[in-house]
């Protein structure tokens, strides 16, 4: 079998040529790593490989099969982790000149249950800087770049994981999200991102508690099947983490297939939140959203008003990290990030009146959302407000020619990081420039099964897989 088709493989298939053993655990390992030397310096997507282990791993993992009799459903199957999430014996540096040599003792729940799965980790993936900014940049390993156009950012803060999904040497990445740091990258990448529930996936243990209440973790995969297996396996509760949730006893991958059948959505084009949109996501997010209607459900504009979203973000996230590094200060400031800096000198001046502020102002919009979704089953925007763009910048200071705030090109996934609802990005389209365009897709609270079979029904009316970047 060529090296290509192993590479883009989903893993849900090779999971069952693992199961007849028409391929195995290393050969696909192999084929993923010879495919990696080759692209990861292009991209820098990988910020630590771990490739001697993951061979090592396959190996270990056919000959145990040998004894089975029956295996896992990610049994030999490929995948990254985020630099933001500790691994057990494995360099974790959170992207900072303070952590660039920091092995922890301990894996993280949801390494832990990968590993138990019998994953096979192929590395570390490149992030920001304790993820701070919606790009992928940091002191210790410069920046990621877009596959599809390699002058321009991947987005972040999970920007080396779908890179490294969308460029083959990943079939499967945890990433993590805060603000969008799942959707984002994944919409400029052209990779499906899942956000689930606030507690669905556990996050123990962790330094720091900087956006402790607005933290995801979730999968970064080629397809929407692949998430859905994925989440299978690292959802449910863990008494490590206070804002865990018990079971919800589905099985994603099982029902992934099975079609709503009768849905009320809204689409909402700026959100309150965005003042201007690029013409190219405009003109494909509306093509898109009204493609829902050949499924029978009924598709109608809404106009929301989430206007205090990014004041809510800002506080709550410039706070924790502040108070994070406040006695690291004084001895790494010059070897820190200067956007991260920034933020920190922010929230020096919050008073807790402020703070207090803006736990008000969360409730509101969770009361928003909360009476949303009384008549709603779905929420659609874009994902960004702009394709992606160049290398070197921390996001665009205008589109189409108008002036936006600092978030204003993806002000639409942190709402939902503060209300906590399960939401995904999905490739819908392509920019003039042959970028991907991400459409956003919102749930319920809990009702990650809705959005995941609407997310898999939109792949079947407009799949992207076929579409593959080159490297010349």
């Amino acid at each position: 079998m060529k090296q290509e088709k192993v590479c883009f493989m989903p893993a849900y298939e090779m999971a069952k040529k693992i199961r007849s053993q028409e391929l195995s655990c290393e050969e696909i390992v192999n084929a993923i790593i010879e495919r990696a030397k080759k692209i990861n310096p292009l991209i820098n997507a990988y910020s630590t490989p771990t490739y001697e282990l993951a061979i090592e791993t396959a190996k270990k993992l056919d000959k145990s099969l040998e004894n089975l009799k029956e295996i896992g459903p990610l049994y030999g199957i490929p995948i990254s982790i985020k630099d933001l999430i500790m691994t057990k014996g494995i360099r974790t540096t959170f992207g900072s000149k303070i952590y660039e040599n920091f092995i922890p003792e301990n894996d993280e729940i949801v390494v832990n249950r990968l590993k138990k799965a019998s994953c096979v980790i192929l590395g570390k993936t490149n992030t920001s800087e304790f993820g701070h900014i919606t790009i992928t940049d940091n002191p210790i390993f410069g920046e990621t770049k877009n596959p599809w156009d390699l002058s321009k950012t991947p987005g972040g803060s999970s920007g080396g994981a779908a890179a490294a999904v969308a460029s083959g040497i990943s079939p499967l990445a945890i990433g993590s999200d805060s603000g969008g740091s799942i959707r984002v990258p994944s919409a400029l990448c052209g990779t499906y991102g899942f956000k689930p529930t606030h507690g669905r996936v556990p996050i123990y243990p962790r330094i720091g508690n900087m956006d402790y209440s607005l933290n995801h973790y979730g999968p970064i995969t080629r397809n929407v099947t692949d998430a859905a297996l994925l989440l299978d396996i690292i959802k449910g509760p863990h008494m490590g983490d206070s804002f865990s949730l018990p079971d919800d006893t589905i099985s994603y991958f099982e029902v992934i297939n099975e079609k709503p059948e009768k849905l009320r959505i809204g689409y909402d084009l700026k959100l309150g939140v965005s003042k201007v949109v690029n013409k190219d996501v405009e003109k494909t997010f509306l093509k898109s959203v009204h493609l829902f209607e050949n499924q029978d459900w009924a598709v109608e504009e809404v106009k929301l008003r989430l206007r205090k979203a990014e004041n809510i973000m800002y506080t709550f996230s410039t706070k924790g990290i502040a108070y994070d590094l406040q006695k690291l200060l004084e001895e790494w400031k010059t070897d820190l990030s200067p956007t991260l800096l920034k933020q920190i000198e922010v929230a020096y001046p919050l008073s807790a009146m402020d703070v207090e502020r803006t736990i008000e102002q969360r409730i509101r919009l969770n009361k928003l959302m909360y009476e949303y979704f009384k008549i709603f089953d779905l929420l659609i925007t874009p994902t960004t407000a702009i394709p992606a763009f160049e290398l070197g910048i921390p996001g665009p200071l205008k589109i189409n020619g108008r002036a936006i705030s600092h978030s204003g090109w993806y002000a639409y996934t942190g709402p939902f990081n503060i209300t906590g609802l399960p939401a995904a990005s999905i490739p819908c389209g392509w920019s003039s420039k042959g970028t991907p365009i991400g459409m956003q897709i919102v749930g319920r609270r809990f009702d990650e099964k809705t959005v995941l079979q609407v997310s898999r029904a939109f792949e079947k009316i407009q799949p992207w897989q076929d579409k593959r970047p080159t490297f010349t």
